[in-house]
């Protein structure tokens, strides 16, 4: 029985309050995006998405292994 292996790491993501509930997408994978009625809710379905793009997309982690700095700017 063949196991896959499921990246394992921290992520950065951004959680925003929408009207009904909370849009979540990580900085590192453009494309895993999810949603949720609450934050809790939020997080767990990003967690699921980071999750299923590793696996459809295997040539991203090598992306992840290029550092990121994520400064905040004033305009």
């Amino acid at each position: 029985m063949k196991t896959d292996k499921v990246h394992q790491g921290k992520f950065t993501v951004i959680l925003r309050k929408e009207e009904g509930g909370n849009s979540v997408r990580c900085v590192e994978l453009p494309g895993a995006i999810s949603e949720g009625k609450t934050r809790r809710e939020a997080l767990a379905n990003i967690r699921e998405a980071i999750q299923g793009y590793l696996e459809a997309f295997p040539e991203e982690e090598s992306r992840l292994k290029v550092r990121n700095e994520v400064v905040q700017l004033a305009i």
